[in-house]
C-alpha cells in the first residue's frame, strides 16, 4: 500500500496522532503534516482518494514541474584555458568569471559557471583535476617495479630502484635510476632532477620513506638530517605526504604508474650490465613521454612546463649539493672525536664535551652549539688520525716538536733489531705523532725498568703475535709469559733445531740468566 494512503487511513479511519503515525509509518512528522495538509486542499472524499491507483495518487501529491525551455546556443568557455589560468597562483574562479563576462556579456551566472567547470573537472584525468600552483611542489616517489642489473663479471643481477618526480602544475616528469633507496642515492636523484628542471619548486613532497622522514606523527615532521641540509641549500620547503593518506601525492602515484607503461615495459628485455647503461634508455624515452598530447587538454607536459612550472622555479645555485652525513660525538681524552675507525682533533679544551660532525667524502666539520671549532680533510684509510698542532696542550705541543720518527728509531736501534721493527710498525699503524709516539715512547721506557734484553725479547713476540698495546707487553714483561711462549715455540719446531739459524733452548736459557741477573 502506498505510504500516502496509509497515513490517510491512520489519521481519519483510525484517528492517530502525527507522532503515532510517524512511529508506525516510519516517515516524519512534517511529511505526515504535509501530506495531510495537500489532502485538505484537494476537497475530495476519503474514499475517492483512496481508491486512487499509485501513480495517479503520486502525481496528485506530488505534481510533476514543468520543464524550463533550454537555453539555445549556450557558449561555454574554453574549459581547458580556464583550468589552465587556474594554476597561477593568486588567480581565483570568481576573477577569472569576471574576466569571461567581459568578454561574453551573455555569459550564465557565476554558481553556472562553477557548475559547468566541476563537471569538466571530472571529464580529465584524475591526476590532473587538482589544482596545483605553477612552480609550487614537486612530488617525489619510487616505482613499485624495478630493473634488474647484471654484473658481467659474476652473473648475479640485482635491482635498480627507479626514482620518479613530478611537478604539480604541469605533470612534467622526471625519472633516475639508482642501485639503492639510501639517502645518499635519494638526494643524489633530487640533484639530478633540479638540474633536468633546470630550477627547484616551492614545495617538495616526499613519501615518507626513512632517506626522507624519520617520523611523522600527530602532524609534527622530523626530517632526516642529511635530507634536510639538502633542502636547506636549495631554499626548498619539505612537505611530506600524510602516512596512508594516497591522495596527498596522487599526482606523482598516476605518474608512477605511467612511467612503468610507458618507459620500464618498453626496456624489460633489455639487459642492463649498470644502473648508467639503464639511465641512458630512460633518457631517451622521458623526452617522448614529456612530448605526448594529453588528450583531455590538448597539449602536452612539455608544453605545459614552458607555460606554467619554469617561469615560476627558483634558480638553481651556482654551487650544486655536495652530499653529507651528521654525528653526535663526545670528544675523547685525547681531545680527538672517532669517525669511521679515524679520529679528529678538536681544541683540548673541549675534552668530554658533545660536539656535531658534519663530513662528506672530501672533509670533516666539527662544531659546538653551532659554531665551528674544527676543520678536517676527510681521511680515505681507516685507523689513521688527523691533528692539529694548535689543538694540542702546550706540553703536547712540545712533545710533538721534541720527538720525531728519526729520534724514536735511534733510541730502538740502541736496544734492538726486534724493538726497532716493532716501533715502526706501531707509528704505521698510528699515523697521528702524539698517539703513535706516545705508544712508542712508553714501551721504550720499560727498558729502563726491565733492561734492553727482555724488551727485545718481548718485541719479538709482539711482532710474531701481532700485540701492539701499551699494557701487553708490560704485562709480558712483568710475568715474563714471553719466555714460555718461545720455549712453546722451540718445542714445536724442534725438527728445524739443527738449523744454523736456530738458537734452540740452551739460548734462552742463558737469555732467561741474563734478565736476571739484570734485574736482581
Amino acid at each position: 500500500m502506498s505510504k500516502i494512503k496509509e497515513i490517510l487511513r491512520l489519521k481519519y479511519r483510525n484517528q492517530l496522532s502525527n507522532r503515532q503515525i510517524q512511529t508506525m509509518t516510519g516517515v516524519s512528522r512534517n511529511s505526515v503534516a504535509n501530506y495531510i495538509k495537500s489532502y485538505i486542499g484537494l476537497s475530495s472524499s476519503l474514499e475517492k482518494v483512496l481508491a486512487l491507483n499509485d501513480s495517479d495518487l503520486e502525481q496528485l501529491f506530488h505534481p510533476s514541474k514543468p520543464s524550463m525551455p533550454k537555453k539555445l546556443n549556450m557558449i561555454h568557455p574554453d574549459w581547458n584555458d580556464v583550468h589552465e589560468e587556474l594554476s597561477k597562483k593568486g588567480m581565483t574562479r570568481l576573477l577569472l568569471w569576471q574576466e569571461c563576462k567581459e568578454k561574453q556579456p551573455s555569459l550564465y551566472s557565476y554558481s553556472q559557471f562553477n557548475r559547468y567547470y566541476k563537471k569538466f573537472i571530472k571529464t580529465i584525468n584524475p591526476s590532473m583535476r587538482q589544482v596545483h600552483y605553477s612552480g609550487d611542489k614537486l612530488f617525489i616517489d619510487y616505482s613499485g617495479v624495478t630493473m634488474p642489473i647484471t654484473n658481467q663479471q659474476t652473473g648475479e643481477v640485482s635491482k635498480a630502484q627507479i626514482f620518479v618526480t613530478v611537478l604539480g602544475a604541469s605533470g612534467y616528469t622526471f625519472v633516475h635510476a639508482t642501485g639503492t633507496q639510501s639517502t645518499k642515492h635519494f638526494i643524489e636523484s633530487h640533484v639530478q632532477a633540479f638540474s633536468f628542471y633546470g630550477g627547484v619548486p616551492n614545495i617538495l613532497v616526499p613519501d615518507n620513506l626513512k632517506a626522507a622522514v624519520i617520523s611523522h606523527k600527530k602532524g609534527v615532521v622530523r626530517l632526516n638530517d642529511s635530507y634536510k641540509d639538502m633542502a636547506t641549500h636549495y631554499g626548498v620547503a619539505v612537505e611530506p605526504a600524510r602516512p596512508y593518506r594516497p591522495q596527498d601525492k596522487s599526482k606523482v602515484e598516476l605518474g608512477v604508474k605511467a612511467i612503468q607503461r610507458w618507459i620500464l615495459m618498453k626496456l624489460r628485455h633489455h639487459t642492463f650490465f649498470s644502473v648508467d647503461e639503464l639511465n641512458q634508455q630512460i633518457n631517451l624515452l622521458i623526452d617522448g613521454y614529456n612530448n605526448k598530447i594529453i588528450r583531455r587538454l590538448g597539449k602536452s607536459r612539455t608544453e605545459l612546463f614552458e607555460t606554467l612550472d619554469k617561469p615560476l622555479l627558483h634558480p638553481l645555485r651556482a654551487n650544486q649539493y655536495i652530499f653529507k652525513e651528521f654525528k653526535r660525538a663526545t670528544v675523547g681524552i685525547d681531545y680527538h672525536v672517532e669517525l669511521d675507525g679515524s679520529g679528529y682533533s678538536v681544541p683540548y679544551i673541549h675534552l668530554g664535551k658533545k660536539v656535531d660532525m658534519t663530513y662528506s667524502s672530501t672533509s670533516v666539520v666539527i662544531s659546538l652549539d653551532g659554531e665551528t671549532i674544527a676543520h678536517h680533510p676527510k681521511l680515505l684509510q681507516k685507523y689513521y688520525d688527523s691533528t692539529m698542532l694548535e689543538h694540542m696542550p702546550t706540553e703536547h705541543q712540545y712533545q710533538y716538536e721534541k720527538w720525531n720518527p728519526k729520534r724514536i728509531l735511534n733510541w730502538a736501534n740502541s736496544i734492538g733489531a726486534n724493538t726497532t721493527a716493532l716501533m715502526e710498525s706501531i707509528m704505521q699503524n698510528r699515523s697521528h705523532p702524539t698517539r703513535g709516539y706516545k705508544s712508542c715512547m712508553a714501551i721504550l721506557s720499560f727498558s729502563k725498568t726491565y733492561g734492553n734484553i727482555a724488551l727485545e725479547a718481548v718485541s719479538a713476540v709482539a711482532l710474531e703475535v701481532n700485540s701492539y698495546k701499551v699494557s701487553s707487553i708490560e704485562s709480558m714483561l712483568k710475568t715474563k709469559s714471553y719466555l714460555l711462549h718461545n720455549q712453546h715455540q722451540s718445542a714445536n719446531n724442534s725438527y728445524m733445531n739443527n738449523h744454523e739459524n736456530i738458537r734452540g733452548s740452551e739460548y734462552y736459557s742463558q737469555q732467561t740468566k741474563k734478565i736476571n741477573e739484570e734485574t736482581n
